[in-house]
């Protein structure tokens, strides 16, 4: 077994020059290589759509008529201190129920 670090491809990547330049730009502010920048923001667009699909996949899951009879269910204990909406949450999205 060798110790040779494992190759990693390349892909020619053509970009308009702005883009080009305000990236490599923000890699120098980040403190990054413009390799490292462009790198990250793909992964960082891979685990966006990733987490989108599995939120899509769980919502086509969903048994609605099971949430209906969950959320129109009665008794219960009332909320606990420190478990209410704050107020600036309710102003924005209405009260709840």
């Amino acid at each position: 077994m060798t110790d040779r670090p494992a190759r990693t491809p390349t892909y020619p990547l053509r970009l308009p020059a702005s883009i080009k330049r305000e990236a490599e730009r923000l890699a120098a502010t980040d403190g990054t290589s413009f390799n490292q920048f462009v790198a990250s923001a793909v992964a960082e667009k891979v685990g966006a759509m990733r987490t989108a699909a599995y939120f899509t996949d769980r919502r086509e899951a969903a048994d609605w008529a099971a949430f209906d009879r969950l959320m129109g269910r009665t008794g219960g204990v009332p909320p606990r201190d420190g478990d209410e909406v704050p107020t600036d949450l309710a102003t924005r999205f209405g009260p709840a129920g």
